[in-house]
């Protein structure tokens, strides 16, 4: 008979849709949460509330990461609610479980002319003109890093200017992309595209070497090349935080920004108002008698 844990796992394969790299880190979760219960005359079917907070804490005091403990609450919080399902619990032990305050991590960004800036700077390579496509599209639409790699050339639509994308639990979105973005991504498909992949048929918009679809690897050796020298730590889910960020400063509203982004949460969304002072400064000067 396949266990809990496994059929939980089929269940986020087979009925959310998860990818293979949030499985995989959920899996590891789950694994920590069973060592943990295990060490204290518990299971993975018989934990309480006060089993969690500890866990929790325990979780800091090895100086996990903040989005390392989110990303459990959430692995958790999926458990329990495949378990009531399941018949296994009658009661949710993470149900009304809030998380400490200070848990959320501000995300860092760059500042406008700083994106611009490392887009645009040259790397001397080959692939330039592919790399800087990937840059473009990165900030211009947000995109996660699974979602650049998985992008195919059916995906976009330049007359309209926006691309279709499949985000987390297979939910399909349309995001606008801007015409500098696109130019660089047109050009790359007529004069770069072909002579990576040659003879072979690939869907994937980008390729590396030998016409093998992108990984998320190579896409952060990528980014990390062009980020040498600058003071933030720039990952591809830093330019998605760039374009959240310029994005409410310049005005947009956070429901637009939460389907753009993908979110299906307006909370999530709503972390990036705390790092926006630009905009603050903006309304304050629009809208106060004396701004």
């Amino acid at each position: 008979m396949v266990n809990l844990t496994e059929r939980f796992f089929n269940y986020l394969t087979v009925e959310k849709g998860l990818s293979l790299n949030t499985l995989e880190a959920y899996k590891n979760d789950m694994q920590k949460l069973q060592d943990y219960l295990a060490e204290n005359g518990r299971d993975i079917t018989h934990f309480s509330k006060k089993d969690l907070i500890s866990y929790l804490n325990h979780l800091r005091d090895k100086n996990n990461q903040t989005p390392t403990i989110a990303r459990s609450i959430s692995a958790i919080r999926g458990l329990c609610k495949f378990m009531l399902l399941e018949g296994v619990i009658d009661e949710d032990p993470i149900e009304n479980l809030s998380t400490p305050k200070g848990w959320k991590r501000l995300p860092k960004v760059l500042g406008k002319e700083e994106v611009l800036s490392f887009i645009e700077k040259p790397d001397g390579e080959k692939l330039s003109l592919r790399n800087r496509a990937i840059l473009e599209m990165l900030y211009s639409s947000g995109l996660r890093a699974s979602e650049i790699i998985n992008l195919k050339i059916d995906d976009i639509n330049f007359q309209a200017g926006f691309i279709t994308v499949m985000g987390k639990g297979s939910k399909e979105r349309l995001v606008p992309v801007n015409e500098p973005a696109m130019q660089t991504v047109k050009q790359y498909i007529q004069e770069l595209r072909p002579l990576i992949v040659r003879k072979k048929t690939i869907p994937n918009l980008f390729v590396a070497k030998g016409g093998k679809p992108m990984t998320r690897q190579r896409l952060w050796q990528i980014i990390k090349t062009y980020a040498k020298g600058l003071s933030v730590n720039v990952s591809p889910h830093t330019l998605r935080h760039c374009f959240a960020t310029h994005l409410l400063e310049g005005g947009a509203d956070l429901r637009t920004l939460q389907k753009m982004l993908g979110h299906s949460d307006i909370s999530t969304t709503q972390i990036y108002t705390k790092v926006t002072p630009e905009r603050l400064k903006k309304i304050h000067r629009e809208y106060h008698p004396r701004g």
